[in-house]
């Protein structure tokens, strides 16, 4: 029986996490963005970091990679970092007005991809 819970509440964790983590069907692909300026709120944690920048247009919110993706590429905390300059490259939301997917982001002369 205690056996049966443990499964039980292990399934229930895995399942409420796929729920939570959504798609990239709602990114539009054809309408690549380049969203340059700083960073003014900085979101390090899972399941995606998150910034907010100051573009020329508007604030963009900029959904990046997985942080054990980002770590392992170089890009740390520090690099997306409030108040640091930063170029994003990706593709705008087809549901939320003023949000982005970042394929990839360049600060301080150097690129990170996110894929």
């Amino acid at each position: 029986m205690l056996r049966a819970i443990a499964i039980f509440a292990a399934l229930a964790v895995l399942t409420g996490a796929a729920f939570a983590h959504h798609g990239w069907g709602s990114y539009d692909a054809a309408k690549a963005v380049t969203v340059a300026g700083p960073v003014l709120t900085s979101k390090f944690e899972n399941p995606h970091a998150t910034v907010t920048i100051r573009g020329s247009d508007k604030v963009w919110t900029v959904t990046l990679a997985p942080t054990s993706r980002m770590t392992s590429r170089g890009a740390t905390a520090e690099i997306v970092a409030v108040g640091k300059s930063v170029s994003a490259y990706g593709y705008p939301s087809t549901v939320e007005k003023d949000e982005m997917r970042a394929e990839r982001i360049t600060v301080d002369g150097k690129t990170y991809e996110m894929r």
